[in-house]
């Protein structure tokens, strides 16, 4: 009004339902909102496949007092939206139903993700994840992985964790391999198999190998095995014991393992041979 027309500025004000102070003196944010502010630009650079609800899971140990909604709003001012990927429609009769775990080391789910270096050479990584706590098993990297290979695998993990209840794999020649059905009998473990071209059979280790390539993979440029090694075995610890998971209550993987230990330990009723006289 004051550029377009000849009309005084106590009265534009007043039309428009300002104050001359608000006019005078733009608002500007608090010193905590910029430094929030900055805060969440920095995380989303480093992790830019998250959103606001995961940059918020972050924030929550250092500004416990601020909610989500700020967040959204600081996020979206800042332009931070994540593009959204198109999902492939595909008719219900396609999509199996796939059973959870009712424990750690139930169910271990396992599949191969490739790469490659910047000279052109195949990397090759086995991933191993636990159904039931999310947590990655392993992530094994080498420019060949055999059934044999993949066995030792498995068995260097069981020192840490035990051996699982069961497996699952899609139809890989490795997983198929003499050596690694000759590891499953001889553990007692069930080998569940997917329907060959179903992978959501195999949904839990497919989700993870898509958070494994935008955030690991995507991310970086492998000039040789032992840098790829390196990256991927910070990542690894992590999505483990950083990282937020919405399956596990919005909490890191190990934190909901732990959890979960705890409040087994506490259920547990030690014996007492004096309740039973």
């Amino acid at each position: 009004m004051l550029e377009a027309t000849a009309v005084s500025e106590r009265r534009a004000c007043r039309l428009a339902g300002l104050s001359r102070d608000a006019f005078r003196h733009p608002p500007e944010q608090a010193p905590a909102t910029q430094a929030l502010s900055a805060r969440i630009i920095e995380l989303a650079q480093v992790r830019r496949r998250f959103g606001y609800r995961r940059l918020h899971d972050l924030l929550r140990p250092e500004y416990p007092a601020v909610n989500h909604k700020k967040v959204y709003r600081l996020y979206r001012e800042a332009n931070l939206a994540v593009r959204r990927r198109k999902k492939v429609r595909r008719p219900p009769s396609e999509r199996q139903p796939l059973s959870s775990a009712a424990a750690p080391n139930a169910v271990w789910s396992m599949d191969f993700v490739s790469d490659a270096l910047a000279n052109g050479r195949r990397l090759k990584c086995l991933t191993v994840a636990d159904d039931f706590t999310h947590e990655c098993v392993d992530i094994t990297v080498d420019h060949g992985i055999s059934g044999a290979y993949v066995v030792r695998v498995l068995d260097q993990a069981a020192r840490f964790r035990g051996y699982p209840r069961a497996v699952r794999t899609d139809n890989g020649p490795e997983f198929t391999s003499r050596a690694f059905i000759a590891w499953t009998q001889q553990h007692g473990i069930e080998h569940l198999l997917i329907e060959p071209g179903r992978p959501m059979q195999n949904g839990y280790i497919e989700s993870f190998n898509g958070k494994f390539r935008d955030e690991c993979l995507n991310e970086h440029w492998f000039t040789s095995l032992a840098q790829a090694r390196d990256v991927i075995t910070e990542w690894r610890r992590d999505y483990n014991q950083v990282r937020p998971h919405s399956s596990c209550g919005r909490i890191p993987p190990a934190q909901f393992a732990a959890n979960h230990r705890s409040q087994k330990q506490q259920t547990e009723v030690p014996f007492n041979p004096g309740l039973c006289q």
